[in-house]
């Protein structure tokens, strides 16, 4: 299992629009090849920064199968809007649980 984790920062003032989206788009990774569920963080501290948590099976269900989907791009139409730079991503492998 691997964890996508994106960070996220959005424009001042568009929090509860890109919190909307992101409800909107759950059912394109509920249905993405390998997707074991998604889950959006929002920062305490700083209320415009956001952390997508994403269950992959593999790093390539990711990597490959969603970002060359039409639903990622679906994806990225619904939230992209909201962006106020890229997301940094990365991926994780539990080691201790």
């Amino acid at each position: 299992m691997v964890t996508e984790i994106a960070q996220i920062e959005v424009k001042p003032g568009t929090e509860k629009d890109f919190e909307a989206a992101v409800v909107k788009a759950k059912p394109l990774f509920q249905r993405a090849r390998g997707c074991g569920g998604m889950e959006l963080h929002k920062s305490v501290e700083k209320p415009t920064r956001y952390r997508l948590f994403v269950k992959w099976a593999t790093l390539e269900n990711h990597t490959v199968d969603f970002r060359g989907s039409e639903d990622f791009q679906a994806w990225r139409g619904l939230v992209g809007q909201y962006f106020a730079a890229p997301p940094d991503v990365e991926h994780t492998e539990t080691v201790v649980s």
